[in-house]
């Protein structure tokens, strides 16, 4: 099993934004995505197995945003303990895009191979985003 813990404020990946150029139309990232997909990345080089994973995997995420500044004392420990849920946008499965997308050449060939995935969303005041990866 591989495990990693990605830092900072966790970013959904974004709607594809698209140019024309000498004529042709170009789909790329925007920026904020592609950056972030980058980060993740760096943080998952330190894990990278000897060869990328062939079979069919197992990936786990648990998603941890900030928590709200408008939340008052009482609910800010409460999002903290886990009793109060981030239910807003993004949605978890834009998470798991991002990182899927990220980790695709470094730990797996292709993120088809994932057959089992669980996106969970949390609350903390140390955003992040923990990262579980298990050959099946």
């Amino acid at each position: 099993m591989i495990e990693f813990t990605v830092y900072g404020e966790p970013i959904a990946q974004g709607r594809p934004r698209f140019s024309t150029v000498g004529g042709f139309v170009r789909a790329y990232d925007p920026k904020k995505s592609s950056d972030y997909k980058d980060y993740i990345r760096l943080a998952a080089v330190e894990h990278k197995p000897a060869e990328l994973i062939t079979g069919p995997i197992a990936m786990k995420l648990i998603v941890y945003r900030p928590i709200p500044k408008s939340f008052s004392k009482k609910k800010a420990q409460e999002a903290e303990d886990g009793t109060i849920y981030p239910v807003t946008k993004p949605d978890g499965d834009n998470y798991q895009k991002g990182v899927k997308d990220a980790l695709t050449g470094i730990l797996w060939r292709d993120d088809s191979q994932i057959v089992d995935a669980r996106v969970l969303k949390r609350y903390s005041f140390n955003p992040r985003i923990e990262i579980a990866v298990k050959e099946l």
